[in-house]
């Protein structure tokens, strides 16, 4: 009896030093000491065997199961995230820099690389916290910090996160991280409207202040929402919806930024041409692009970085991504067909700098809309887009006054106001488009009301506002801090060597 003891002891203690061995292997997994003496807890108590059978029979605890990823989603947004990075660098920075003149050149690729940097650092730090983390409507909260707990979960797995299907997933880095490219976009293309005027330290200043105060909060109000799957019964959907951002609240439609990236950056453009006051010489010296060559470069791969930035936006690669896709191919060669002969009409002569910016803002007006509309739906938008675009660029800006150097607010907040508004028409399905979610994400299922048409108007509104108003605050700390702009003498030498001490051409 007292030898039958010994070998059962023997064997427990064999069997829980191999446990150990095998659970501090596991990355990750290691029990806390709690946990490990309530395991040990049932071996000690067994006296005999035929006590201890029961506890053998017993379920073992169920190991962790990593979350399944499809390859091709994971794929599809790594290559959409870089497809937005070329839309900054070099797509945007050669589109503005050939646009500028030539003692401007670089300067502009200065500002646009330096802000892509700045803002890709304080998305990781503190913005991504901000715009998708739980808080309020407004602002998100301070968990997710240098990416606290996005990158690996209590078990080292690869933290996921929802797409807009129940149960497929992604891993949030991979979404943390396409986000900060449309982040560093959008303070980019504010500059637009101070181009060869403004400091670089208010450059700098101005698009901290703006990103953290207009950026952040128009993605939180827009894109956060607790996600497909939590959406299980009707009864917590109210408790739910509670939770997310005030304007997805409100049932507004944005499927890739028109609201949060293109009203928000063109309002910010035209504040500070506003504030800057028109360049030196404007309306009396050549302010033509210095080289179409440069922006032809630039407006092709911003055209190309795009699809990253509308299909992209989908979070999964499936016939939705491809709407998307489809959408932005045929609505901006709408766009700038319909810009390129409404210039020749008006103005006697087709333009190449006419039809590229044609082309950019039918990308701006089909991004709110690319994934809800459909063909018919794209057609239209492109033609509204390139029309609406090419009236102010030609027309708004010389009757208001305002120097709006490379039209950021011409073409993204006139084509983001045209695009938002429209999506709320096209996305009927009567009318070719995919409808929106009507059950609160419980089936979920899609339907129509013309009531969309006003909720994407007051969207607009806010973003308008909302912009405006932090602009508006960001330069007036700019003007009596760091200064706003750069000496009458410096402007005339040129930005490129008065600011950086470069040239980028030596004749």
């Amino acid at each position: 009896m007292n030898l039958r003891k010994l070998s059962l002891s023997l064997a427990l203690a064999l069997g829980a030093s191999l446990g150990s061995i095998g659970a501090g292997a596991v990355y990750a997994q290691d029990p806390a000491p709690a946990a490990m003496a309530e395991a040990a807890a049932p071996a000690e108590a067994a006296p005999t065997p035929v006590e201890a059978a029961p506890a053998e029979a017993a379920p073992a605890e169920a190991a962790p199961v990593a979350p399944t990823f499809n390859e091709g989603n994971v794929t599809w947004m790594m290559v959409a995230t870089a497809f937005v990075l070329l839309m900054s660098l070099p797509g945007l920075a050669l589109f503005y820099g050939g646009m500028a003149r030539k003692k401007n050149m670089l300067s502009t690729l200065t500002q646009t690389v330096g802000i892509f940097c700045l803002i890709a650092v304080l998305w990781v730090v503190y913005g991504y916290s901000v715009a998708f983390s739980n808080g309020n409507a407004f602002f998100g909260g301070f968990d997710k910090l240098l990416l606290k707990g996005v990158v690996y979960d209590a078990n080292g797995f690869f933290v996921p996160t929802g797409t807009f299907s129940k149960g497929v997933l992604i891993p949030e880095l991979a979404f943390a991280f396409f986000q900060l490219t449309f982040a560093a976009i959008t303070i980019a293309l504010i500059a637009g409207g101070y181009a060869e005027r403004m400091k670089f330290k208010a450059v700098l200043l101005f698009s901290v202040i703006f990103f953290t105060f207009a950026y952040l909060p128009m993605a939180h109000m827009v894109w956060w929402w607790p996600g497909p799957d939590a959406y299980t019964s009707p009864e917590v959907v109210a408790d739910l919806n509670a939770t997310a951002g005030y304007l997805w609240q409100l049932g507004a439609l944005d499927f890739a930024g028109g609201t949060v990236v293109h009203i928000n950056a063109g309002i910010a453009g035209l504040v500070a041409a506003i504030f800057l006051g028109k360049r030196t010489g404007y309306g009396k010296v050549q302010m033509a692009p210095h080289s179409l060559v440069m922006t032809t470069i630039g407006a092709s791969l911003l055209w190309f970085g795009w699809f990253g930035f509308n299909a992209g936006s989908n979070l999964e690669a499936n016939g939705y991504a491809v709407l998307a896709f489809g959408n932005t191919l045929f609505a901006t060669a709408v766009a700038a067909l319909t810009w390129f002969f409404a210039e020749w009409i008006i103005k006697g002569k087709p333009s190449l700098l006419g039809i590229l910016s044609g082309a950019i803002a039918g990308l701006v007006a089909i991004t709110p809309a690319c994934g809800f509309v459909g063909i018919e739906g794209a057609l239209w938008i492109g033609i509204g887009g390139g029309l609406g675009c090419f009236l102010a660029v030609s027309f708004l800006k010389k009757a208001l006054g305002y120097d709006d150097a490379l039209d950021a607010f011409g073409v993204h907040a006139v084509g983001g106001i045209i695009g938002a508004i429209l999506t709320g028409v096209f996305v009927d399905p009567a009318k070719g488009g995919a409808g929106y979610v009507t059950d609160g994400w419980v089936g979920p299922a899609f339907g129509y009301d013309s009531a969309q048409i006003m909720i994407q108007v007051k969207a607009v509104l806010i973003a308008i506002v909302w912009s405006a108003v932090v602009s508006a605050i960001a330069l007036l700390i700019c003007k009596f801090t760091v200064g706003l702009r750069v000496t009458e003498e410096q402007e005339s030498e040129g930005l490129d060597i008065a600011e950086h001490g470069e040239q980028a051409y030596h004749d």
